[in-house]
């Protein structure tokens, strides 16, 4: 990686870019310490340090500023990227860092709701899922503003786990030949080091006021009991996901539930009713173009 620093500093410096001011700020930020720039300044002599990292397009807006949105209105329609790993709170409107978080994703809904240049809003998503935390609230408030404008989730490619849950919310899926859904299930990994700290020579002693409030550290062994606890609780979150979707998408929970975190691709996820259509996402955008034009 840090070969490719030198090479990195020479397209971003002295050198004509198409880009944003803002955003080359970031950039140059982000690169100013490991290539040992100290300081910054702007043509008009103000200094810019480098610790800005806030890419001030896509955070949410300050209280008495002008409000923003983070998604496209193409033709009417509110684009609305669900894209990357899923986290609960990212604060940033737009995908960012390979992340999008279910807040940003929340704000950009209920404004495209409320905004009346929109007249109907399409999830554009590509995802393999993330948090639990967060997803099945925003899952909800998706569900139940059906009706106030059409809500299509066109996958560009695929929608999985997390990802899925919101695609589930809409009121239509529509995903490519090569694209897939499902992933309806929960996981969670225990790691046990307490052998691997014995054979290092190290012990770690826990002090603690409650019998089970060390369960779940990877210094010492998980206990039967401790595996039961965890497993009850995704059991819990799995059965939440099994019946959104089911109640989502108007199938059975037996449907859903025996599809065993398995993933679809294109046809097969429609045959089993995950999915509404096969078609390319540039397709089933001018469809729902189509759509709102006639009505």
């Amino acid at each position: 990686m840090n070969n490719l620093l030198p090479r990195l500093g020479q397209r971003m410096f002295n050198t004509p870019l198409a880009i944003h001011p803002r955003k080359a700020e970031v950039v140059i930020a982000a690169l100013s310490d490991r290539l040992g720039v100290t300081q910054m300044l702007r043509m008009d002599g103000s200094a810019v340090t480098p610790m800005a990292m806030e890419d001030d397009e896509y955070g949410f807006a300050e209280p008495g500023r002008v409000s923003r949105t983070g998604y496209d209105n193409v033709g009417g329609v509110a684009l609305i990227e669900v894209q990357g790993t899923l986290v609960q709170k990212l604060g940033s409107l737009r995908p960012y860092s390979g992340m999008s978080g279910y807040d940003g994703i929340r704000q950009n809904f209920l404004t495209a709701l409320s905004d009346p240049e929109v007249k109907a809003i399409a999830l554009d998503i590509e995802s393999p899922g993330g948090e639990v935390a967060g997803c099945f609230d925003l899952v909800d408030t998706i569900y139940n503003a059906r009706g106030a404008k059409p809500i299509w989730s066109i996958l560009n490619e695929s929608a999985y786990s997390a990802a899925y849950a919101i695609a589930s919310a809409a009121d239509r899926i529509v995903v490519p030949r090569t694209g897939g859904v499902g992933s309806i299930g929960v996981i969670c990994a225990h790691v046990d080091l307490s052998k691997a700290l014995s054979a290092a020579g190290v012990k770690v002693t826990f002090i603690t006021y409650g019998e089970t409030k060390a369960d779940g550290h990877p210094e010492i062994p998980l206990s039967e009991e401790a595996l039961a606890r965890f497993q009850a609780d995704i059991n819990t979150m799995g059965e939440l996901f099994v019946d959104t979707v089911a109640r989502n998408k108007n199938i059975s929970a037996a449907t859903v539930r025996g599809t065993q975190a398995a993933t679809f691709m294109g046809d097969k996820g429609v045959a089993l009713g995950l999915a509404d259509e096969v078609a390319a996402p540039d397709a089933a955008f001018r469809a729902l173009i189509k759509q709102i034009s006639k009505a």
